[in-house]
């Protein structure tokens, strides 16, 4: 009885799902990576809409970007739950938000911030190296056979070719329109919008005088300050992979780590 009682008790309380968005975003296939991409995310994003009835949901954002097409997958899964269960959604950036880290935070329909978050970077960036003189010197051959003259477009064995680098340019450019107009569609009147899209990144107070977000918060007493003192927080994270769990990574898990840690670097910031 005394259990049936509890339950009832617990029952009427508001709760608070909160759905941690930590890391680099992209595809998690990478042996021990990390999984934080559309199809690993939606089991829970659709959890933390319909688990216990939720009065919100309060996304906690820590990640400097990655793939284009997750970020844009994510945030719209979010953006489609939150308008069908009419639920309100809060973004509670930690210490990046920037690139696809920023548009996460845009599904939101308040972003808060602490003074040392940086946000921004509303951009594009594609990162290669040029081995070709490399292995020329050490008598190396590069054989690449291809059906289709473009195919081996941008290999980083052989000279660049300016139609490649041309080719790249445009595609990049249409992924930025792209970020602009999530951008704009979700911010809307509150942005200023001089300088905004450049790929430029700012600290908290900046970035909510730019529009960019709504308010200085962190998550808990944000949230107690809405929903009340009783508030009850149901956390979800995606799980972390074998490999790191037992703290044996592996060599996929090592570069991938290398990889990672140059995004989080440009910020600032060490990966968590």
């Amino acid at each position: 009885m005394f259990e049936n009682i509890l339950s009832r008790f617990r029952g009427r309380r508001p709760l608070v799902t909160v759905l941690r968005l930590e890391g680099v975003i992209g595809g998690g296939g990478r042996l021990g990576g990390a999984a934080l991409n559309d199809a690993a995310l939606a089991p829970l994003i659709e959890a933390a809409f319909t688990r216990g009835g939720p009065k919100a949901v309060a996304i906690a954002i820590n990640s400097p970007g990655g793939s284009p097409a997750q970020s844009s997958l994510i945030a719209a899964r979010i953006r489609r739950l939150a308008d069908e269960k009419k639920i309100p959604v809060h973004a509670f950036v930690e210490d990046v938000a920037a690139s696809g880290g920023y548009w996460l935070a845009t599904a939101a329909d308040r972003i808060h911030v602490d003074r040392n978050s940086i946000l921004g970077s509303i951009g594009v960036i594609s990162a290669s190296f040029g081995f070709q003189d490399f292995i020329a010197r050490h008598g190396i051959e590069r054989r690449v056979h291809t059906a289709g003259t473009d195919k081996s477009m941008l290999d980083p064995f052989r000279p660049e070719r300016a139609e490649d680098v041309a080719r790249l340019e445009g595609l990049q450019a249409v992924i930025h329109r792209n970020f602009i107009d999530q951008v704009r569609s979700r911010r809307g009147a509150l942005l200023r919008e001089d300088g905004l899209f450049t790929g430029d990144f700012w600290l908290g107070e900046q970035a909510i005088e730019l529009g960019l977000a709504d308010a200085l918060g962190h998550l808990v007493p944000t949230m107690k300050a809405l929903y009340g003192e009783k508030v009850r927080f149901q956390p979800m994270a995606p799980r972390r992979p074998l490999l790191r769990r037992l703290g044996l990574p592996g060599v996929s898990e090592t570069m991938a780590r290398l990889e990672d840690g140059a995004l989080w670097a440009r910020f600032g910031t060490r990966a968590p």
